[in-house]
């Protein structure tokens, strides 16, 4: 009998996707410190002078950073940071609203392109993917490089790429290099590649357990596969504390999830300042809707319905709440979710600004029923 091949596994991750992507109709913008957040913006022209563009220092609000140009990040901004931090590490980045169509047809597009050379892939989110070339002909840098051509080609964007024997090597290898970066990596590279680096880069190693770490003194990989496996199982239990160990060393043997069913499908938004639910009912009423409707082509996208939706709000003093309501039949239809998010709303205390709303679709069924309706309550 042939000994198993060894295994090839790549993962394929964009490079600053979002402003890349902005940046194709933009070019005059390369080079320069970009970030994308806020409110949503109309396009801008595509021979736009930089120079009469909004600036970070501009801005007021509690929007967030959905992702910056490696220029911005230089000044320590990163995608997640408040935008007013933001502001106060590079008040003259450009500021850009996101344009998340744009970014959907850009993901599509190379995952196509990937899927034409080595069809088994892991979908990750909006711009990053898990590819086996175990069994995908041709020598690794080689075909590493043709999948990074084909990205280039069907959507002039980079992206960095990092293979080996597993799903955890590789996402540690596609970040040594970026931005357009290929990493080829072996268990034999751990000590001189993977050991130097801190322990957090290691994906599920979060804040908390980074800081649990930090205080037993285990700050890198290095440190941590070097740790005593009893102390590990002492400190973080069985489970978590085996996994540990099992990761600074570069072992992992999952596979490569190719069909993922969503469990529950949402979408919400945080305010640009607090609304009350009775001065600012028309806005809020505004906002609801959008979320549905956009809630709706989520769920048709993903060809399925929900059986059970819910709201969720937080209140300016930060306490968060959330109602939800079993459907008697599933359903997509925008209407039929706008009525179920307001009959849950009527479970809710309305006694306070909110900063947040959002409404989600649960309980999740392959689409081939009819739409539900129920009682229209709250913000008519």
């Amino acid at each position: 009998m042939a000994p198993p091949v060894p295994r090839r596994i790549a993962h394929l991750d964009m490079d600053a996707f979002f402003a890349s992507v902005e940046l194709l109709t933009l070019p005059q913008l390369r080079g320069l410190p970009v970030v994308v957040g806020g409110r949503r913006q109309p396009a801008l022209a595509e021979d736009a002078d930089p120079a009469t563009l909004p600036r970070l220092a501009q801005y007021a609000g509690r929007g967030v950073v959905t992702t910056c140009t490696y220029e911005a990040r230089a000044f320590g901004v990163h995608s997640g940071m408040g935008l007013m931090k933001a502001a106060a590490l590079a008040p003259q980045a450009i500021l850009l609203g996101a344009h998340f169509e744009a970014y959907r047809h850009c993901s599509r597009a190379f995952k196509a392109a990937v899927a034409e050379l080595a069809p088994t892939i892991e979908d990750r989110g909006i711009d990053e993917i898990f590819i086996d070339l175990t069994q995908v002909p041709g020598e690794t840098v080689v075909l590493a490089q043709r999948l990074k051509a084909a990205v280039k080609g069907a959507t002039g964007l980079s992206c960095s790429i990092g293979v080996a024997p597993n799903k955890l090597l590789a996402k540690l290898g596609s970040e040594l290099q970026k931005p357009d970066g290929l990493t080829v990596l072996t268990l034999a590279d751990l000590p001189e590649r993977i050991w130097p680096l801190p322990a957090a880069a290691i994906n599920g190693i979060g804040p908390k357990a980074t800081a649990r770490l930090e205080a037993m003194g285990i700050r890198t990989i290095g440190a941590l596969a070097a740790a005593e496996p009893q102390v590990l199982l002492a400190e973080f239990g069985p489970s978590y504390g085996a996994w540990l160990r099992e990761a600074a060393h570069g072992r992992d043997e999952r596979p490569l999830v190719t069909a993922r069913e969503p469990k529950s499908v949402s979408r919400e938004t945080t305010f640009e300042r607090d609304l009350d639910p009775r001065r600012d009912r028309e806005a809020l009423s505004r906002i609801l809707v959008d979320l549905c409707t956009r809630l709706g082509s989520d769920l048709e996208r993903h060809g399925c319905l929900g059986r059970s939706m819910g709201v969720k709000l937080r209140y300016d003093d930060f306490r968060t709440v959330t109602r939800d309501l079993t459907l008697s039949v599933p359903t997509r239809d925008p209407q039929a979710i706008l009525d179920a998010a307001r009959a849950c709303l009527r479970r809710v205390p309305l006694d306070r600004p909110l900063r947040l709303l959002g409404i989600k679709a649960g309980t999740l069924v392959p689409a081939g029923a009819e739409p539900a309706y129920v009682t229209r309550g709250l913000f008519d």
